[in-house]
């Protein structure tokens, strides 16, 4: 009989947390724990470990606030982390002593979001079966614009005319090591003209984790007579990359920075990545979509998929309690 139990993680579990997510089949280097506590003062980490007889077999990057713990808020996407080995009904039983843990600590409700299939190295969807079994509410889908650089694509005319027109402008891309120029020059300006906002990243922060994370994450600028126009921060992950941020500012001449830049991205930088990940054009908890947002990123030939987030009373535990069709095992 195979028993499973949870501890929170503790600064004692360094090593071993981080070794199983380099392991992981449904991990990126956002669940190490050197990205995850850059912001450790804004989030009261309840981050879980969940073993099989002793053994580590899922992990959990998570928060908590009040009563209630959510997959990391800090975080992009989250959910069940799982090695290669797990098999369905071990992460169904590493969910189940999830609730169950949750619930003994007074916690009534986990708000989980899952991870985008094109994070995963391997199918790893068993979270989503479980989430099923326990009757989980869905509270929010976005929609998230991919390409998929292994089939056929095709930027459209108007993309085409502006990668022209910045070749003609004599456009230049520089890939950065600092986020100084983009940030103040670019990204902030934006935010606080459009949105009345500022960039989830500090300036210090993104140098801090570019310092720890140097081949994941990227930044490219482009400039038009030696002068800064646009840029974007990418997240390089195995097969993934992923535009973080995404800023242009041309006073009042359009240059075509944003498809020069794009197109330079999608066709050398990352042509060997099997997925090119723009990001959510949605805004509302999913409810609202930026419909000229959602078209400029199709305009490159992306496509859809969704991130779904969840939420469960932990009380559901007793819904996987009994899951299984007993029947003889299949040895041929």
């Amino acid at each position: 009989m195979k028993n499973y139990s949870v501890k929170q993680y503790q600064k004692s579990d360094y090593t071993n947390w981080n070794a199983f997510i380099g392991q992981a089949k449904n991990a990126t280097f956002l669940f190490h724990r050197d990205f995850m506590e850059y912001h450790k003062d804004r989030f009261g980490d309840f981050s879980l470990m969940i073993f099989e007889n002793e053994k580590l077999v899922a992990v959990l990057p998570a928060n908590k606030v009040g009563e209630i713990v959510y997959s990391h808020q800090g975080l992009t996407y989250g959910g069940l982390v799982s090695n290669e080995q797990s098999k369905l009904t071990t992460i169904i039983n590493a969910f189940r002593s999830v609730l169950l843990f949750l619930e003994d600590n007074k916690i009534e409700k986990l708000h989980l979001k899952t991870i985008p299939s094109i994070y995963h190295t391997k199918p790893a969807e068993e979270i989503q079966y479980a989430l099923f079994l326990a009757e989980a509410k869905l509270v929010r889908r976005d929609s998230l614009s991919v390409i998929d650089l292994s089939q056929k694509y095709d930027f459209s005319k108007i993309r085409k005319r502006g990668i022209k027109k910045g070749m003609t402008k004599g456009l230049v891309i520089k890939e950065e090591t600092n986020f100084e120029s983009f940030w103040d020059e670019v990204l902030i300006p934006n935010l606080e003209a459009r949105h009345n906002a500022k960039p989830v990243h500090s300036i210090a922060e993104m140098n801090l984790l570019k310092s720890r994370f140097p081949n994941n994450i990227r930044q490219f600028n482009v400039y038009h007579n030696d002068q800064i126009v646009a840029g974007t921060t990418v997240f390089e992950s195995e097969a993934v990359a992923h535009c973080q941020y995404i800023s242009k500012y041309e006073n009042v001449e359009n240059l075509g920075s944003l498809d020069f830049l794009y197109h330079f991205l999608i066709t050398d930088v990352f042509v060997d990545k099997r997925f090119f990940d723009f990001g959510i054009s949605n805004e509302t908890q999913g409810k609202l979509l930026n419909d000229g947002l959602s078209y400029w990123k199709e305009s490159f030939g992306a496509s859809t998929i969704v991130h779904d987030f969840y939420e469960v009373e932990t009380a559901n535990y007793v819904r996987l309690n009994s899951f299984l069709i007993k029947s003889k095992k299949h040895t041929d």
